[in-house]
């Protein structure tokens, strides 16, 4: 038998999926809690009983998803260490990791890239904090490849992680808005390559 609690954590993500799908569709100002609870299947009563406002679910969707995809990119890293690959590599198997999922989250992908630069909003704090997160994963392999000398020293860690970051997000909402008749195989080949011929100086 489920537990109360297994059924609390299935409502949420019910809520956080339709939050994510309508605001990318329509904005935030624009979505309305009813709105919300009837894309979910629910009652406009559990959204406020899971969340004290549409707000707080917002920020909750930002740091549930941005966790989701900083640990899927600190495994794609730790899976490639377990291997005895090298940092280049590990950051390689990061991207391909940001492309899978994006590619099963694009729409909290938008939300996330819209959201981004907007600077009246009230969770922009949240906002900073979640990619702070996501980032600090691709700077941990960097520095470790720049400690081992796979990377030059002079490389500028915290921009050339930030850069790397967007470099994903904005080519895999490319790909899937203009080029999505290209496979995944595709869109990670390029990044591949531009990754080792632009940050190790090498060709792929």
């Amino acid at each position: 038998m489920e537990s109360s609690h297994t059924r609390r954590q299935a409502t949420r993500r019910k809520l956080f999926e339709a939050a994510v799908t309508l605001i990318a569709e329509q904005g935030f100002s624009s979505t309305t809690v009813d709105e919300i609870a009837e894309r979910a299947g629910v009652a406009k009563g559990t959204v406020y009983y899971n969340f004290t406002s549409k707000n707080v679910l917002f920020e909750e969707l930002l740091r549930h998803g941005i966790e989701m995809l900083a640990t899927s990119l600190q495994e794609a890293a730790d899976a490639v260490a377990e291997r005895g690959g090298s940092r280049v590599d590990a950051l390689d198997a990061m991207i391909r990791s940001g492309l899978d999922f994006i590619a099963r989250y694009p729409a909290l992908t938008q939300l996330y890239v819209a959201e981004l630069w907007r600077t009246n909003r009230t969770w922009q704090s949240t906002l900073m904090g979640v990619r702070e997160r996501a980032i600090t994963v691709v700077e941990g392999v960097i520095r470790e490849a720049v400690e081992s000398e796979e990377l030059s020293e002079e490389i500028d860690i915290p921009l050339t992680a930030s850069a790397l970051f967007g470099m994903v997000l904005v080519a895999a909402l490319d790909w899937q808005s203009y080029q999505p008749h290209r496979s995944i195989d595709d869109v990670h080949a390029a990044l591949s390559r531009l990754l080792q011929g632009r940050v190790t100086g090498h060709r792929a």
